[in-house]
């Protein structure tokens, strides 16, 4: 099954969204430090509401820590970014994918970049309106996507 892995959150709600929606598929969610706020923090667990306990949730101390996980475990790690050019949904997906999504305020750094083994964008309207999409969003959207894909 696919991962997601935050690296990076800072805004409680989104996490507590997106731990939601994992909870929903029984996907893995990993979130790699340092966050922007508290574990315990009100936010985070309202927006998970009570399915914290349904979560598989791996905490990594440090970048340098996760990337020797993933390496560990095995997979492609596919970036989402706004500065990407292909599409989310023309990329094939499989089980051991992690799926990674930068912080809210500046996506995935420049050394985040370098570890993945493809990027990927959601594209938007090209009118510019909107600079991006929300974090929570942006994590369904390419998680639904895998598992349409790997769950045939």
């Amino acid at each position: 099954m696919p991962r997601i892995v935050l690296v990076n959150p800072e805004i409680p709600p989104n996490t507590g969204n997106i731990a939601r929606t994992c909870a929903a598929t029984e996907t893995p969610l990993h979130l790699v430090m340092p966050l922007g706020f508290e574990l315990s923090d009100r936010y985070l667990k309202r927006a998970g509401l009570d399915y914290w306990p349904h979560v598989d949730l791996h905490l990594h101390e440090t970048a340098a820590d996760f990337w020797q996980y993933a390496a560990d475990k095995g997979g492609r790690l596919i970036g989402f970014s706004a500065r990407a050019t292909d599409s989310y949904t023309q990329i094939e997906y499989v089980d051991s994918d992690w799926l990674l999504f930068g912080c809210e305020s500046k996506g995935l750094s420049p050394d985040d970049v370098t570890h993945c083994d493809q990027l990927t964008t959601i594209p938007m309207s090209s009118k510019g309106h909107v600079r991006s999409l929300n974090l929570s969003v942006c994590a369904a959207v390419g998680l639904f996507e895998a598992l349409r894909q790997t769950q045939s």
